[in-house]
């Protein structure tokens, strides 16, 4: 019998529960007390926010871990306009450097969680579930800014793995998450939706042994779907969407020149280019085999 996916998407793109939904706003919580109770990032400018797909409401059943970064403003890295220097924009050296804070952050959450639950590991910190919470990968940031040449900056967050490769990490959690409620608000609350099933169609896909579903990113499916026109959300049904969605995305990552333009969600970094985990072959053949997948004809 052939299955009911409007009914499936229908289950698929609303969000995790209530009780899923408080285990990972405790998560949030005992990392935030973790952090305040360290006497030497007391004394330090720290924000503890939360960011992925649990800040951006586009988490799913599965999912259901929470990101959460630790942000020192004290040190900031920079992207300087070529030609340019330091001083050119009045900026001293650092006297706290982003080691020491990635091991008092470490300190933090030992003393107050003890060692057995958390995991060092290259870029983040691994907080272990239990009854109370849910599983949290915990990124240590500093502030990075891009600079052009007017003495002006955008804010980003910047991170250096342990083992140097790679080199360093830049996010823009603060324009992703403004882009993305922009999105859903644009496409009367569907975009976030669509993320949603989209996620949850690349798990069971990966479950029953979809090698590429089992090499996606959640991040990447959020990407490829905010690139989608607006004018490709809003039907009547959401297998109509989801079909909109998928003919769009695989007629136009079928060659490079398509979708060079696109941007991650920021619209800050180009989504395909060298220094990504994906590429676009990978995403346009993940499109095929959902496509195919569900049945579509």
């Amino acid at each position: 019998m052939p299955r009911n996916w409007e009914n499936i998407f229908s289950s698929w793109a609303t969000p995790p529960g209530r009780t899923e939904q408080e285990r990972c706003e405790n998560a949030e919580k005992a990392i935030k007390n973790a952090i305040a109770s360290s006497d030497k990032l007391k004394q330090r400018n720290i924000k503890v926010f939360p960011q992925g797909s649990y800040k951006n409401r586009t988490n799913v059943r599965k999912d259901s871990d929470v990101d959460i970064g630790i942000l020192c403003n004290d040190t900031f890295f920079m992207k300087l306009p070529k030609g340019y220097e330091m001083g050119d924009f009045g900026i001293k050296p650092a006297t706290y450097h982003y080691e020491q804070f990635k091991n008092e952050v470490e300190e933090a959450l030992v003393g107050y969680f003890g060692r057995d639950s958390v995991k060092r590991g290259n870029k983040a910190f691994d907080l272990k579930e239990n009854s109370y919470r849910v599983e949290a990968d915990v990124a240590p940031f500093f502030e990075h800014r891009r600079y052009p040449k007017d003495g002006s900056y955008l804010s980003g967050v910047e991170l250096r793995p342990d083992n140097g490769r790679p080199p360093k990490v830049i996010n823009w959690p603060e324009q992703h998450y403004q882009n993305g409620v922009s999105k859903n608000t644009d496409t009367n609350r569907r975009f976030k939706s669509l993320v949603r099933i989209t996620k949850s169609l690349c798990n069971e896909m990966a479950d029953n042994g979809n090698a590429q579903a089992q090499q996606i990113m959640g991040f990447l499916l959020e990407c490829l779907i905010w690139n989608v026109p607006n004018d490709n959300f809003g039907h009547h049904t959401w297998t109509s969407d989801v079909r909109a969605c998928l003919m769009f995305l695989f007629n136009n990552t079928m060659k490079d020149d398509q979708c060079s333009e696109w941007g991650e969600v920021s619209d800050l970094k180009y989504l395909f280019g060298p220094s990504q985990k994906w590429t676009r072959q990978e995403a346009h053949q993940f499109i095929s085999d959902a496509w195919d997948y569900i049945g579509f004809t």
